[in-house]
């Protein structure tokens, strides 16, 4: 036992935790997590939600979580602060077609292009390539109709960009009910 081992094992779980995401260069899983810390999956996942929690309350940082995986980023709420004390000039701003470009991929992935096309009702190559250029979408995959196209999905860039830890903290979508587009419509779209 080393001279450090008492002190170390006196540390919260959460606190392990926070200690590894802030060193990690990458989001990490669930899995790193309880490889690297001698513990069962439950008790990990449990640990992520009270360091969540604690993030929360008016703190610097969020607990960002995407695909399985986990890192700490900073408070959208101070974006403008960090980007000062770093001198980087004032984040790029997405064009409206860029955005409803996102939007679609982001509620409806993963979705081909000839699928954003068929709701945004324009062809959108363009605007998917400088997506992909940012970043903010990827490819992830490839479907099994004719001519195989790329199926597209967010990527963790666009939940740090948007200032949200994942896809489910997405405000519900509803406009298509809105807009009287039946459930037979809304599938033929969504698997274009």
């Amino acid at each position: 036992m080393t001279d450090s081992e008492p002190y170390r094992q006196s540390l919260s779980l959460d606190a392990r935790i926070e200690a590894i995401l802030f060193v990690a260069p990458a989001p990490v899983s669930i899995q790193q997590l309880t490889e690297a810390l001698a513990t069962p999956p439950g008790e990990i996942e449990e640990a992520l939600r009270q360091l969540d929690r604690a993030f929360q309350n008016a703190r610097g940082i969020r607990l960002q979580r995407h695909e399985g995986r986990y890192q700490l980023t900073t408070a959208p709420e101070l974006a403008e602060e960090v980007e000062k004390f770093l001198g980087l000039e004032a984040t790029a701003r997405l064009s409206r077609a860029a955005l409803e470009t996102l939007a679609i991929i982001a509620y409806r992935q993963p979705i081909t292009r000839p699928g954003v096309d068929a709701i945004r009702g324009v062809n959108s190559d363009g605007v998917i390539k400088s997506l992909l250029s940012k970043g903010l979408i990827q490819e992830n995959g490839r479907t099994e109709g004719p001519g195989r196209p790329i199926l597209y999905g967010s990527t963790q860039d666009f939940l740090s960009h948007f200032g949200i830890n994942s896809l489910d903290d997405l405000p519900p979508f509803e406009l298509l009910e809105q807009e009287g587009v039946s459930q037979d419509e809304e599938q033929r779209l969504l698997k274009d």
